[in-house]
C-alpha cells in the first residue's frame, strides 16, 4: 500500500498501539506494519480540519462585527435548517447538529481529494458505508425514541391484515437504504477521482482543471443528495401515527 505522508505520519506514531488493539479484537490488518489506512487517515485529517473550523468560528462569534467564518457557518446552519424544516417538520431542531455535522463531514471528505498529496475518503467504499450505518441506525434510534414501541407499526402497513405482507418488504427496504446511500456516494466520487487521476496523467495542463471543477461539482451534488436522503429518512421515522 502506498501511503500518503499524512497516513505515514499517523503510522508511524499510532502504528504500534493501532496493531495491539486490531489484534486484541481479533483484526489482523493487511499490512502490520502500516495498520492505519489512507482512508482512515484522511477521516482523521477531516475531522480536525472540522474541529478546528468549528473552535475558530466560536471564537471568533461576534453579534456586532461577525466575521466571514461565521457569516459561512450562518448560512450553512440555515441552509440546513431551510431543508430539515420543509422535510422533516418543525421539530427537525433535535437533529439540526448531527444532519449539518454529517453534511460538513463528507463534503469535506468529497473534496479534500483536490489538494495535492491527499485523497478523498469517501472514493473508498467503506467510509460511504461507515456514513450510511450511521445514518441508518441514527433515524431509527430517533424514531423509537419519539414514537417508543409505536414505531414499528410503520413497518406493518396501514391495515393490520397486510403486516404479514408489508412487514418483510418494509425490513427489505430499510435494509437497502444502506446500499442506496453507499454506493451512490462511493461510485460518484470513486468515478470522479479515477477521470481525473487518467486525465491528469495524459494531459497535465489545462484540460484537468475542468475535470477537477465537475469534481467540486459532484462532491456538493453527493453531498446534497446524502443529507437530503438522510432529512427523509427522519421525517418518516419520527413522523406521528394519526
Amino acid at each position: 500500500m502506498e501511503q500518503l505522508w499524512f497516513t505515514a505520519l499517523l503510522n508511524r506514531l499510532f502504528g504500534k498501539a493501532t496493531l495491539a488493539l486490531l489484534m486484541m479484537v481479533g483484526v489482523h490488518p493487511k499490512h502490520p506494519l502500516t495498520p492505519i489506512t489512507n482512508s482512515f487517515a484522511m477521516e482523521v485529517l477531516v475531522a480536525l480540519l472540522l474541529l478546528t473550523f468549528f473552535l475558530a468560528v466560536r471564537l471568533r462569534l461576534s453579534v456586532d462585527r461577525p466575521g466571514a467564518l461565521q457569516h459561512a457557518m450562518e448560512w450553512i446552519e440555515g441552509f440546513v435548517g431551510n431543508m430539515g424544516s420543509e422535510i422533516i417538520g418543525h421539530d427537525y431542531h433535535a437533529y439540526h447538529a448531527y444532519l449539518i455535522t454529517l453534511g460538513l463531514f463528507i463534503l469535506t471528505c468529497n473534496l479534500i481529494g483536490l489538494l495535492p498529496s491527499l485523497e478523498s475518503p469517501t472514493a473508498v467504499a467503506v467510509v460511504p458505508l461507515g456514513c450510511a450505518l450511521l445514518t441508518w441506525f441514527y433515524y431509527h434510534f430517533q424514531g423509537l425514541r419519539v414514537n417508543g414501541f409505536g414505531y414499528f407499526k410503520h413497518f406493518m402497513g396501514p391495515v393490520w391484515w397486510l403486516a404479514p405482507l408489508m412487514l418483510p418488504i418494509e425490513i427489505f427496504s430499510h435494509t437497502a437504504r444502506v446500499l442506496s446511500l453507499t454506493v451512490r456516494l462511493y461510485a460518484n466520487m470513486f468515478a470522479g477521482e479515477m477521470v481525473t487521476l487518467v486525465f491528469f496523467s495524459l494531459v497535465p495542463i489545462g484540460i484537468p482543471i475542468v475535470f477537477e471543477g465537475l469534481h467540486v461539482g459532484v462532491a456538493l451534488i453527493q453531498t446534497y443528495i446524502f443529507v437530503i436522503l438522510a432529512c427523509v429518512y427522519l421525517g418518516e421515522a419520527t413522523a406521528h401515527e394519526h
